[in-house]
């Protein structure tokens, strides 16, 4: 297999993952992070995380498999399914953070909320793109790492299918209150986290416009990706 350095755009040319690693090899590999997590049911508090993601990954491949909708692609369905079972797992308050750095407490609430709705928009997209990849992946999760805790804890798994193995990893947070469970607020795939990403990317915007530079240019990538879809 031939290898490169190739960006995996997760909104046209900008914020983008460098991975070493081809086209295809990369979207296997959002392709299966989508079949982790795009999933809605309910799950009990004291669920096992290793087993809450088994679990969801093969919920989610019954869902695809039933709709022959999401099976051709369809970006309009597919966008859905994320907002409507991926987004509800995930914290992004904590990954927006995260993200935007030291500057996110300078914000203003109303800049915060601006920036957190930005960027989910940016983040539905790119997960509908890359379930619209899913063919025959298969995800393998690894037994969980032991003295981990409940705020920062890492879930490893490898997606197989055609080609080598693809490194997937999941760094979840235990929600407070009964019943409420796992929520997932960072992604690591073949070495890269997703916030890590991020936060170089935003960080460049904030220091060369503020806060407020960071979300137009949000703004606007989100209707670029609109136009284009």
């Amino acid at each position: 297999m031939a290898w490169s350095v190739w960006h995996y755009s997760y909104s046209m040319k900008k914020y983008s993952i460098p991975l070493i690693m081809n086209r295809r090899h990369c979207l296997s590999a959002l392709s299966a992070a989508c079949l982790t997590l795009a999933v809605g049911t309910a799950w009990a508090s004291d669920e096992a995380p290793d087993v809450f993601v088994k679990r969801i990954t093969n919920d989610t491949l019954e869902i695809i498999k039933a709709d022959k909708a999401l099976r051709n692609g369809d970006i309009g369905k597919i966008m859905q399914l994320v907002d409507d079972k991926l987004m509800p797992h995930v914290n992004f308050r904590r990954m927006t953070s995260l993200a935007t750095g030291p500057a996110w407490r300078k914000a203003t609430p109303e800049q915060q909320g601006r920036l957190q709705s930005e960027f989910k928009t940016l983040l539905i997209r790119t997960y509908a793109g890359a379930l619209s990849q899913v063919s025959d992946q298969v995800v393998v999760v690894k037994p969980l790492r032991s003295g981990q805790e409940d705020k920062n804890l890492v879930v490893n798994t490898e997606i197989r299918g055609k080609g080598d193995p693809i490194q997937l990893d999941y760094r979840l947070e235990k929600t407070p209150g009964q019943g409420e469970g796992w929520m997932i607020f960072d992604l690591n795939v073949l070495g890269v986290w997703l916030i890590e990403n991020y936060r170089t990317q935003f960080t460049k915007e904030i220091n060369a416009g503020g806060i407020d530079a960071l979300i137009a240019s949000l703004v606007a990538r989100n209707k670029t990706n609109a136009k284009s879809t």
